[in-house]
């Protein structure tokens, strides 16, 4: 990142704090109903209608395998802009929009693990916490079966230690 100006919309995931560019975001809502989708990924929260248009919603915190929400906790959704139109991030809440300086930024730290490692690209140090950037374009893409399988094949090859 440049030493410039970067203006992100902030949210939490179990405790932490999360940020996308504000450029990418198209709104913040409260709860949306969601219409369960029979054989998607556990990531996928559902469906939402976002005046007219079918929106996918993804749960963040699935996705960056984090637990899931205490029962009758409801996400909110950051909408965002995407190739194929709009995408809904299901967060637990939503922040603020906080600018930062390109200085501020630092590479993901260790302890973050599996996908979050992944979907996490930096951190911003902030007065009292990290402001975790979320890597959209990773976040929002579904990995193919094929993916899936070369993954599966990786972390199972003659290589792999027990």
């Amino acid at each position: 990142m440049s030493q410039a100006q970067h203006e992100f919309c902030t949210f939490y995931l179990n405790g932490l704090l999360f940020g996308i560019e504000v450029d990418q975001v198209q709104e913040v809502l409260r709860h949306q109903a969601a219409t369960r989708v029979p054989l998607a990924p556990a990531v996928i929260g559902g469906l939402i209608n976002l005046r007219g248009q079918i929106v996918t919603a993804i749960d963040l915190r699935r996705r960056l395998g984090l637990p899931a929400r205490a029962a009758g906790e409801q996400p909110m959704n950051v909408v965002v802009r995407w190739e194929d139109g709009a995408v809904s991030l299901l967060v637990d809440e939503i922040g603020d929009v906080v600018e930062v300086s390109g200085a501020q930024f630092e590479t993901s730290p260790d302890t973050l693990q599996g996908e979050a490692r992944l979907l996490v690209e930096g951190v911003y140090k902030l007065k009292d916490r990290l402001l975790h950037v979320l890597q959209l374009e990773r976040a929002v893409r579904m990995p193919t079966a094929e993916s899936s399988a070369q993954k599966a094949e990786w972390r199972t090859g003659p290589d792999c230690a027990a």
